[in-house]
């Protein structure tokens, strides 16, 4: 349905239909509380992915107390970095695009939302694909009849793949559609019942195994000195990466806090405590697939499709298709949402936004991406390098530049002169810094021989490049904020 611009009767004095709708504008009421971030981080962490990723830890051949401390410094450093750049969003009450015009500019905004939104729209695809892949499973427990349309193929998935996509792509539309209050209500109580369903799954699985069978090491090697230490920095720094993306546009969420000491806490709940609890949940249904299958899988979607009980198998399926709901919702839908709607507020609402990251998500068939490792993650790392970059600029504009100052106001005007008006809408400073710190981050990630020992700091590389060349950039504009302070 073809969006319409909005009535300008509801557009505040001095404000451009340009830069401004509904969805884009100031929150006056902020109602969130602690919880309702706690289980913001629930649903990021709850996922296929975050399953993998944390079993994927502890196969680096490290000790388990290594990944343990590895897990804690990785996670606090991402907790502080969601502190910081929670804190202009929730002060403001806008979503990440809008928060951006501080630093790019009311118009060049633009440019970190639509990396941002292509990034979102990437892993939507991919992540529904993996939860569809468990809704196949259910199906075929209780009508293995229908086995044989998993050998019809079309575009490179077979039928009952289609059927199994389609829906879940219908079912998380469908709580995107009606608004941000039932999302929240959704990963509310999606966090928990992942939660539950995860310790009843390691709980069959010790029963079945054997405590005594259980080993944390799941590495086939064990390394010491130097070599331990070098992958202990390299675990640290792949948990900081894992979040980047959910990081960067996390002031799509903090706008709705009613204080920042509310997303603090919510923060510190939801990522060291229940990141931590939730990899040691994992590793333990991991290790002990191993004498339970005869083998050790890092799937979850596989494990819950080899317990013999079809109740039990069903309902772990039934958990990683609400998981994979929740992830997508927070990460990959609410983000171009906002991002694409920035882009044009006059004829793209929220809903639209996501709409078209849904359906952008069909036409790149993540099912051949997923199985082609190879393009896969040239595609998004090579996305994934601008986003060490962004947050470099934005935090060291809103912090060193702007000394925690924002004007309002500004954010949604497009009169010449503006506070964040710059150069024709666009700051020079912020696009000068992105684009060599991206190359470098890209440099570091796809150089053959170099991206062997940089591969995994890119993030790294980027955010310090972009934060460094921003503030060199922008000293002028800083001596004209401090003249306009005086």
């Amino acid at each position: 349905m073809p969006a319409t611009p909005r009535g300008r009767a509801d557009l505040p004095p001095g404000y451009s239909e340009r830069l401004y709708n509904e969805d884009l504008a100031p929150l006056k009421d902020q109602h969130w509380n602690w919880y309702n971030i706690f289980a913001f981080w629930m649903s990021d962490v709850h996922s296929v992915g975050g399953y993998v990723f944390a079993g994927s830890l502890f196969a680096l051949g490290l000790a388990s107390w290594q990944v343990l401390v590895c897990l804690l410094v990785g996670i606090g450093i991402v907790q502080v970095l969601a502190n910081l750049v929670a804190k202009p969003s929730q002060m403001a009450g806008a979503p990440y695009p809008v928060v951006c015009r501080l630093s790019f500019g009311v118009f060049g905004a633009n440019i970190p939302a639509v990396i941002r939104g292509l990034i979102a729209v990437a892993w939507y695809g991919i992540q529904t694909y993996l939860a569809s892949s468990a809704l196949v499973i259910v199906v075929l427990r209780f009508f293995p009849e229908l086995s044989y349309l998993a050998q019809i193929k079309f575009a490179g998935l077979s039928l009952l793949g289609w059927g199994g996509f389609m829906t879940m792509w219908f079912l998380q539309a469908l709580v995107f559609w009606h608004g941000m209050e039932a999302i929240k209500r959704f990963i509310d109580w999606a966090g928990p019942a992942v939660y539950a369903v995860m310790f009843l799954l390691m709980a069959y699985i010790v029963y079945k195994a054997g405590w005594y069978n259980i080993d944390l090491n799941l590495g086939s090697k064990t390394l010491s000195g130097f070599d331990a230490a070098w992958q202990m920095v390299i675990a640290t720094a792949l948990v900081v990466s894992y979040f980047s993306g959910p990081l960067l546009n996390f002031g799509d969420f903090s706008r709705y806090c009613r204080s920042m000491d509310d997303v603090k806490q919510g923060n510190f709940w939801g990522l060291p405590v229940n990141f931590l609890m939730f990899s040691i949940v994992t590793v333990v249904v991991i290790s002990g697939t191993l004498p339970v299958f005869g083998k050790i899988i890092h799937d979850p979607i596989e494990t819950v499709g080899l317990i013999d009980n079809t109740a039990a198998a069903v309902l772990g399926a039934f958990t990683f298709v609400t998981a994979t709901i929740g992830i997508n919702i927070v990460a990959n839908f609410v983000s171009p949402a906002f991002d694409f709607a920035n882009v044009n507020p006059q004829r793209i609402s929220w809903r639209m936004g996501g709409m078209i990251a849904a359906v952008g998500s069909i036409f790149i068939t993540p099912w051949n991406l997923f199985d082609s490792p190879a393009v896969i993650h040239y595609t998004l790392d090579t996305l994934a390098a601008f986003i060490g970059p962004l947050f470099g600029i934005l935090l060291v504009d809103f912090y060193l530049v702007r000394n925690q100052r924002i004007d309002v106001d500004a954010l949604y005007s497009a009169k010449p002169g503006g506070a964040y008006w710059y150069r024709k809408g666009f700051n020079p400073a912020a696009i000068k810094a992105l684009v060599p710190a991206a190359i470098l981050a890209l440099v570091c990630t796809h150089t053959p021989g170099l991206k062997e020992l940089t591969g995994h700091f890119s993030w790294f590389v980027g955010c310090f490049a972009g934060a460094l060349l921003y503030r060199y950039f922008a000293r002028s504009l800083k001596a004209a904020l401090a003249l306009l302070n005086a």
